[in-house]
């Protein structure tokens, strides 16, 4: 049976408890389900939404009634090695709708059953707005958290949708601790991006459109940026399915991008250490979506980019800034955040092979970089 466990405490949980962390060391739940193998000739007369792949993810008999069509992004060469796989084609502009309609299916199942009257969220705005816009889908009432100072334009989409929008004073930090405070609150599912499991089964369906795209093969190295790691989480573990079920003969190298001036992880990792040393100093970036002082699943986040040979990159303002311009001219309007991995990659020498780069974010959800 699907549970929530605790990769720390081994402590495990039924998926259909409200409780969002682990009891004991208050971290993030993983998923205890085991996927089954997709079939690559029969995904051609599927639907044609990241629910394609429903033998890789749990099953969530409300699904149809919450999909908007997401996933099935196009994958754009911009050089002769490196492409781009074009996530903020989004129905909201972002890639978090991968995650997020498979937590606003599990929380229409919950709110189902009895006992969930709300939904909360915290979020730098991408994930609050595809929180707003799934819950909206679904009938379910949505609180978004989210740091005074976003972008007036994801507070604008949040409010569009429905949702109630909490602005807190301070870092990102401050407001994922505004939120987990109101997710104890009974009757509250806390439809969070990190330490919910279920988002990262989203997530995983970009590495399973790469390998559909692909013809049944992966790109040499899969560039993801990375702040609370849940696109990286994501691939990591649909890479690790689609080799144990034989469906690839090697795993691609996993890069992962932060900004220069949020970059815990990076200094971790380039120490050797197994995990961050404490939060980092939260300075002003572009790369809003990726500025995570200390992100929850940390530990996870430095082994899987070990296990697969791959580094840590990282990017200035300044190669942010002409990342964005760059990709403009190309015919390709990102936010900041989601050009940090072409400014890393356009940056140094591109590995051996395809390379995959994604492009999270639409630029019109905070506009040109100053």
């Amino acid at each position: 049976m699907t549970a929530y466990t605790c990769p720390r405490c081994r402590v495990s949980s039924p998926v259909s408890a409200l409780t969002w962390c682990c009891p004991q060391c208050r971290g993030p739940w993983d998923l205890d389900f085991a996927s089954e193998p997709v079939s690559l000739p029969t995904l051609a007369s599927r639907v044609n939404s990241l629910w394609r792949y429903a033998e890789a993810l749990p099953p969530l008999p409300c699904a149809p009634e919450v999909t908007l069509g997401e996933g099935r992004t196009p994958l754009a060469p911009l050089t002769a090695s490196v492409s781009a796989k074009l996530d903020f084609l989004m129905p909201t502009l972002s890639f978090k709708d991968r995650g997020a309609v498979v937590l606003a299916a599990h929380a229409l199942r919950l709110a189902r059953a009895g006992g969930l009257d709300r939904v909360v969220a915290d979020s730098s705005g991408n994930a609050g707005t595809a929180a707003a816009a799934y819950c909206a889908r679904a009938g379910l009432d949505c609180r978004v958290y989210v740091p005074g100072g976003t972008s007036p334009k994801k507070v604008e989409q949040i409010r569009a949708h429905g949702a109630e929008v909490v602005e807190v004073p301070g870092d990102r930090e401050a407001t994922a601790r505004a939120a987990r405070e109101a997710a104890d609150e009974p009757g509250t599912f806390y439809a969070s991006h990190v330490h919910n499991p279920y988002f990262t089964q989203g997530t995983k369906t970009y590495v399973y459109e790469l390998w559909e795209d692909l013809g049944g093969r992966l790109p040499d190295t899969i560039v993801v940026p990375v702040g609370n790691g849940t696109l990286l989480l994501g691939a990591a573990l649909a890479v690790d399915e689609l080799h144990r079920h034989g469906l690839v003969e090697t795993r691609p190298a996993l890069v992962a991008v932060q900004a220069e001036a949020v970059s815990p992880l990076a200094e971790a990792f380039h120490a050797g250490a197994d995990d961050i040393a404490g939060p980092a100093a939260a300075r002003p970036t572009l790369a809003e979506g990726i500025a995570i002082p200390a992100p929850p699943r940390a530990r996870q986040i430095l082994r899987a980019v070990r296990a697969t040979g791959g580094t840590f990159l990282t990017v200035s303002e300044e190669r942010i800034r002409a990342a964005q311009r760059d990709l403009a001219r190309r015919g390709l309007f990102v936010e900041a955040t989601g050009t940090a991995c072409w400014a890393a990659v356009d940056a140094a020498p591109p590995r051996p092979g395809l390379t995959v780069v994604p492009l999270c974010g639409a630029g019109a959800k905070t506009g040109l970089a100053p």
